[in-house]
């Protein structure tokens, strides 16, 4: 996280600078504040990695010989195949076009969506979860 918050730091005071000097020699105040907003919000990207180093302590990826088992974190479930997705992306689609072309095909949009995100949801609701374990307790 150390190298998260330095990567920051430098990003908001690169907007900082950036503000600055674009508000002295631009007439424009709409440049300005972008550059403004870009800079708070590095600044509080910045402070919340910070903050977590500070109250959790040193991540494994900050050691320099950390093991990889220790940075790669629980692995996570994945479905071999699923429909919900590409019905999902179709729904989403459906959804633009509807913004565009009328309010009919944006309620079919909702048809379409609202299975696919339910089923995201509950397709496996009923699975044990306590399964999960890490990468490293894999490889002993």
């Amino acid at each position: 996280m150390k190298a998260g918050t330095a990567l920051f730091v430098g990003v908001s005071l690169f907007f900082a600078v950036c503000a600055s000097i674009y508000g002295w020699f631009s007439a424009e105040p709409a440049g300005t504040a972008v550059l403004v907003v870009s800079c708070l919000m590095s600044a509080l990207v910045a402070f919340f990695l910070w903050y977590r180093h500070r109250k959790d302590g040193p991540l494994p990826q900050d050691e320099k010989e950390a093991p990889v088992h220790r940075t790669a974190g629980p692995v996570a479930f994945f479905p071999p195949r699923s429909a919900f997705p590409v019905l999902a992306a179709a729904g989403t689609a459906l959804l633009g076009l509807g913004a565009v072309y009328g309010l009919w095909l944006f309620l079919i949009g909702v048809g379409v969506l609202a299975p696919g995100v339910l089923g995201f949801v509950f397709q496996y609701g009923a699975r044990d979860t306590r399964s999960t374990h890490t990468a490293g307790e894999q490889n002993r």
